[in-house]
């Protein structure tokens, strides 16, 4: 028997936003994997759960190239669960931790697929987390949806006609990584007269949370890549009545 491949979500920064499955599994893997960080630096997974290893424990850091070429990337994927199978063919169970949930757009995703395609054998066990438009809403303290709101959730905008498409039918809409373009949103918003209805949360639940209410007040922001814009597109703003 081969031994299992745990992905397990850590939530988006707070390190006791894990759960107490996910804590458990961690803390008893022999070998804890995360995605590297860049510059020299750890990533945000690892970073999260720093505090919860032991240093019996061997960290794995494994290396998904921020870029979209796709020839590069599935070498990268290949490279990954390769590493990984080393391990769990001599029985050594392995924690593959992301920040967020580890179905929600996260590079999990692709090492579970790619190592299940070339190892048919690898067993694979999902443990979700708290991804970050629940721990933003969390840190506005508002719902993020309500009734039976419709919620988009973009993971990166590209054009504006994208923006505008949405929110022709979403009574909420999520922007992750709104840094780039957020110039180009302040005006969509502003032409819709929302920008009293939307808010910005950079580094959710972290000792660095910026949070932003009145987007008309900063209209030239330069904001961390870890930044979400929250839209209430509602025609009544009351955040907690039905």
């Amino acid at each position: 028997m081969t031994a299992t491949l745990y992905g397990i979500g850590v939530g988006p920064g707070d390190p006791e936003l894990i759960s107490l499955k996910g804590l458990r599994l961690l803390q008893r893997v022999p070998i804890v994997a995360f995605p590297a960080g860049t510059g020299g630096q750890p990533g945000i997974a690892e970073q999260i759960i720093r505090p919860w290893l032991s240093p019996q424990q061997q960290s794995l850091p494994l290396v998904f190239p921020y870029l979209r070429d796709a020839e590069v990337l599935e070498s990268a994927w290949q490279k990954a669960a390769t590493q990984v199978w080393q391990y769990l063919q001599r029985g050594e169970d392995v924690a593959f931790v992301s920040e967020g949930d580890v179905s929600f757009y996260s590079t999990f995703t692709y090492l579970a697929q790619t190592l299940q395609q070339v190892y048919p054998q690898a067993q694979v066990e999902i443990v979700p987390g708290i991804c970050s438009p629940l721990a933003a809403a969390a840190a506005l303290g508002i719902p993020l949806t309500r009734g039976s709101d419709r919620l988009a959730i973009l993971p990166a905008l590209y054009t504006v006609a994208e923006l505008n498409e949405v929110l022709g039918w979403a009574d909420v809409v999520v922007l992750l990584k709104v840094s780039s373009v957020y110039r180009q949103v302040w005006d969509i918003l502003e032409a819709a007269g929302l920008l009293n209805q939307s808010y910005i949360v950079e580094r959710a639940t972290t000792s660095t949370q910026v949070i932003y209410r009145n987007l008309a007040e900063v209209k030239d922001l330069h904001l961390p890549y870890f930044s979400l814009l929250i839209i209430q597109n509602r025609s009544a703003h009351s955040p907690w009545s039905e």
